[in-house]
């Protein structure tokens, strides 16, 4: 009887490795030559540029300024360390033998040339969801880039994660595949913004904490995540900045790098709106604006305003600055006021007020602690516009005391904990 029952369930497990197996198997797809120069019209190849940007491309896919999309930038995850692919159309370490019909089903469905299935550190999750069109300018732009002979160096993954044929079970469990599917309820421009956002711009992957696997964890959908060391604010109504994202505040920050309610772009997001969007035109900003204030439950610009200006007056009363300020307070009166400090009905986006900035109102203080130590360069927020770093000046236990004093002065949240270890993590 024992016998039976074991031979049942092997039979069994091999029936269920097998059927696993043909749906894991994908086919390769034949190589062809890289195509001419005179393949795409400009025209084509300029939208490609612009889409390309939205998805933020040359960022994740290059390490070297002089070789722009060969690939190579290290991506850390809880897994081991991927590292992005070349994807020039060199024929030997690039794509340039990827056809159409290979580089579609890579975006679309996360599958290479050769059949294997891709890491979703690469965002074909939410690339599934571009056109026909726009899949086709994308392929004209990056098959008119400068062909260049490099190879990232090789993923280390941890096993099992390596093992590219699991990835299969993953999309079972967490790839929707499929097109943008506008909202009939909402208007054209909402659904542009919702289609950048959702599709080329794949802005949950970063805004969106993800589960054990490695998926965006959809029931906390646009909560807040921590990416590249970085914290990726909430989107959603749960943001708690004083003045929300209204649609004339979204679209400065993402145009301009900057925003009177919610203070500058730095870090990832300040590559995104420098680097990425630079080419997007403004109807697609605007559009992406009308979305995220929909998304952030936004109030209306004069009760924004009016919001911001009550809790500027807050912080303004809370400090009171008196011969017997503690450690934070006089380093914030000390270095920090002088620039920051703002008229309740006039913010000013190159010296933001900190009672409406979103690094004070973060449920983690990694932004503020590593902006603290390390400034902003002229790079990043506004252009031209830069603050130094005070990691030299500063110790760990001075940072701590004044980052303190700034959340409870300045926001009505709990207290970050742990605040001099944290600092000490952020060191170089």
């Amino acid at each position: 009887m024992f016998k039976k029952i074991f031979g049942a369930v092997v039979a069994l497990g091999i029936l269920a490795l097998a059927i696993f197996l043909l749906i894991a198997w994908e086919s390769s797809i034949n190589p062809i030559s890289p195509p001419g120069p005179d393949a795409f019209s400009k025209e084509q190849i300029k939208r490609g540029e612009v889409l390309a940007g939205l998805g933020n491309c040359e960022t994740c896919h290059t390490t070297d300024p002089a070789k722009p999309l060969a690939g190579g930038r290290a991506m850390p995850t809880p897994f081991g360390t991927l590292y992005s692919t070349n994807i020039t159309p060199d024929p030997d370490k690039g794509i340039g033998q990827w056809s159409e019909e290979a580089f579609s089903r890579a975006m679309r469905e996360g599958v290479s040339r050769s059949g294997s299935h891709l890491f979703p550190a690469f965002p074909y999750t939410h690339f599934t969801k571009l056109s026909d069109d726009d899949i086709s300018d994308l392929y004209a732009y990056v098959m008119s880039r400068q062909a260049i002979a490099a190879e990232p160096p090789e993923n280390t993954l941890e096993f099992p994660y390596n093992i590219r044929l699991l990835l299969a079970g993953w999309k079972l469990l967490f790839f929707d595949e499929g097109r943008f599917e506008p909202d009939a309820d909402k208007g054209d421009v909402w659904n542009r913004g919702a289609y950048i956002a959702e599709g080329a711009g794949h802005c949950s992957a970063c805004h969106t904490p993800r589960n054990a696997l490695g998926a965006e964890d959809s029931g906390k959908a646009w909560e807040g995540a921590i990416i590249n060391n970085w914290y990726a604010p909430a989107l959603n109504a749960n943001n708690r900045t004083p003045a929300g994202w209204t649609e004339k505040e979204a679209y400065e920050y993402l145009r301009h790098g900057g925003s009177p309610f919610h203070g500058v772009a730095v870090g990832s997001m300040s590559d995104v709106v420098h680097d990425g969007l630079k080419y997007a035109p403004d109807s697609d900003l605007r559009a992406l604006a009308v979305w995220l204030s929909d998304l952030a439950q936004a109030p209306g610009e004069q009760q924004a305003h009016d919001s911001s200006a009550t809790a500027i007056r807050t912080a303004q009363q809370l400090q009171n600055p008196s011969t017997m300020m503690g450690e934070g307070e006089r380093l914030f009166a000390h270095a920090c006021a002088a620039c920051h400090y703002n008229e309740p009905n006039n913010p000013n986006t190159l010296r933001p007020d900190m009672a409406l900035n979103s690094a004070i109102s973060a449920p983690t203080p990694v932004n503020l602690i590593r902006v603290t130590l390390n400034g902003v360069s002229l790079k990043e927020g506004i252009p031209e516009a830069m603050m130094p770093g005070f990691g030299q000046a500063l110790s760990d236990r001075q940072i701590a005391s004044l980052l303190a004093y700034l959340r409870s002065t300045h926001t009505d949240l709990p207290a970050w904990t742990d605040l001099e270890q944290q600092v000490r993590n952020q060191r170089p």
